[in-house]
């Protein structure tokens, strides 16, 4: 039992590990991109781009507009080249 603890947390990790890799790929130099995420497609590409936008307040509203919004979110960079998802 212990060891399919161990192989669990390993999948996560891994997973979550992928997730952060894509969300890096798909966010933009400038600007703020709407992202949707696809539960069934494979594990390194459930992201997509939705659209791309200039103002972050436009990003979020196409967000708040959607039938699921939990299942979107908005990436981008902040002033220092750090990386953010909302």
């Amino acid at each position: 039992m212990n060891n399919d603890s161990s192989k669990l947390k390993y999948f996560k990790k891994l997973t979550k590990d992928i997730f952060e890799k894509e969300k890096i790929k798909l966010t933009p130099e400038t600007g703020f991109d709407l992202v949707g995420i696809d539960y069934f497609t494979e594990s390194e590409n459930q992201l997509y781009l939705i659209k791309h936008f200039e103002m972050y307040q436009d990003a979020l509203n196409a967000k708040k507009d959607r039938k699921n919004p939990e299942e979107y979110f908005v990436l981008y960079k902040g002033s220092g080249g750090e990386f953010f998802c909302r």
